[in-house]
């Protein structure tokens, strides 16, 4: 039995909604088909947006949205997206798939996504290709409410009122298909960059530093020792491979066995270690947590599905992604002080994406359902957690079995959100609760007995959650089973 000790009167903070971002980028059939369909498509739509699309991501509850990449974001110039459709630039996306890109979907029609959905738009710009100018001009034509050629341009385009902008990167992967930029070089480039992303009247622009590429720590220095009092955060970038191998098969998304199973729920751990340890760097110059730790490129990498277009990452989500989602999101939420914003890669039919799309077809993916199970965090507060995992052993390698969180909404409502890596054994755990007085205790539960378990256009209802109920809740006791390869919310009122 695995002995927890939760404290309903201790919380550490608030887990902001924003650690529940997500990411479209022109990148296969994530803008074009996945969200972007046309008004004149034959596929049902909102002002030309998939509307079961639209749907299913309102469901989620999501905080912010980033767009439009990537590494697509560095070779973007967003005058090519304004204006009549008919008479938009046409380019070459060299990053995606060597595809002609049409610039239908820009600026106007980003923003306007963001408000279908009720959700915060991130806009990365262009630092690797573009210029100071290109990016005061883009900010200014978005937020500025007065008398300038750029607000006088977006009115002609449209848009009489500017839109509201909260969250601005200032470049993208800049130490690698941003510019492949040395940190001291990129510094003083953020430096020059930042001053004219402006704050245009009562809109205040976060600004995110492109930060660095996995365990580079170096540049985590360089960039807070010489740039942290201008920033309000720093970005992240950290995705799963079962192989470790970015330069040769990073393993099939559905054809594993136990092996890539805890190949890969070991380094989805890692995202801990790198939270830890760039964290401590960010101490030692922003001791006060100012700067948020922006890790807006994470998820599962695997090689494309059979058959498709390798530039256009399509890939099938088991349940072994439901497991990466819920380990990174509890990872999260107790890194909450420092880590203020996440964004999965990508929303729909790119990487680790929420929904995937076939013609006029649609399904909700594993990943999906643990956002959904999972969105009662959203800005509640964290609550003070102990427990020691068992190991999780296989072969001669260990890693902790589980990974939990807790939260307490406004009405007191409790949620503990929990794990079990194994791949074969159950975990029997009990929890005793100080300062709770409640005696209800629901929850949801996401498994299967098949590891790479999948959704399917035939068969879309194959990995959904249904009613836990191996639980019980007893003078301020709560005992429960989580059998293998599982995700558990529970909710204690």
């Amino acid at each position: 039995m695995i002995k927890m000790t939760l404290n309903a009167a201790k919380t550490n903070g608030t887990i902001s909604r924003y650690l529940y971002g997500q990411f479209a980028e022109h990148l296969g059939r994530c803008i074009y088909e996945g969200i972007w369909v046309g008004e004149d498509s034959l596929i049902e739509n909102v002002e030309g947006y998939r509307k079961d699309v639209l749907e299913a991501l309102r469901q989620l509850n999501i905080p912010v949205l980033r767009w439009p990449g990537g590494c697509f974001a560095d070779e973007y110039h967003w005058e090519d997206g304004i204006g009549p459709k008919s008479e938009r630039a046409r380019m070459i996306n060299n990053n995606w798939g060597g595809v002609e890109e049409n610039n239908h979907f820009g600026t106007h029609e980003f923003l306007r996504l963001c408000e279908l959905l009720d959700t915060e738009p991130y806009i990365s710009g262009n630092v690797g290709s573009g210029t100071v100018r290109e990016m005061q001009q883009w900010v200014e034509y978005m937020t500025f409410d007065g008398e300038s050629p750029m607000a006088n341009l977006r009115k002609q385009n449209g848009q009489e009122n500017p839109w509201k902008l909260q969250f601005f990167g200032v470049g993208n992967e800049n130490w690698g298909c941003g510019g492949n930029m040395r940190p001291e070089y990129y510094a003083d480039l953020y430096r020059h960059y930042s001053t004219y992303v402006r704050n245009y009247g009562d809109n205040k622009v976060y600004k995110i530093a492109c930060g660095p590429n996995t365990d580079d720590y170096h540049w985590t220095e360089v960039l807070m020792r010489e740039a942290a009092g201008l920033m309000n955060g720093l970005s992240l970038h950290y995705y799963t491979l079962p192989t470790g191998n970015w330069f040769g098969s990073k393993g099939s998304s559905t054809e594993f066995g136990a092996d890539e199973w805890f190949a890969t729920m070991k380094n989805t751990m890692y995202m801990e270690e790198l939270i830890v340890k760039h964290s401590k760097i960010m101490d030692k110059y922003d001791p006060e947590c100012k700067v948020g730790l922006i890790v807006d490129e994470w998820g599962g990498w695997y090689d494309v599905e059979p058959g498709t277009n390798p530039g256009f990452l399509y890939q099938q989500n088991t349940l072994r992604d439901a497991l990466i989602a819920g380990i990174n999101l509890n990872i999260f939420h107790n890194y909450s002080k420092r880590v203020k914003m996440a964004n999965i890669a990508q929303v729909v039919n790119v990487l680790q994406a929420m929904v995937l799309t076939e013609g006029d077809r649609m399904l909700l993916t594993p990943t999906y359902h643990v956002f959904d199970m999972y969105k009662v965090h959203q800005d509640a507060e964290l609550l003070d957690l102990s427990f020691e995992s068992p190991m999780y052993k296989h072969g001669s390698q260990t890693i902790p079995q589980l990974s939990v969180s807790a939260s307490k909404n406004v009405d007191g409502i409790i949620h503990i959100s929990a794990c079990n890596l194994h791949h074969a054994i159950s975990a029997s755990v009990s929890c005793h609760i100080d300062a709770f007085e409640g005696k209800e205790v629901s929850g949801q539960i996401l498994t299967h007995s098949s590891l790479n378990a999948h959704n399917t256009f035939d068969r879309p209802e194959e990995v959904a959650p249904v009613k836990f109920t191996d639980m019980t809740l007893r003078d301020g006791k709560l005992n429960f089973v989580l059998p293998p390869a599982t995700v558990v919310v529970l909710k204690l009122g």
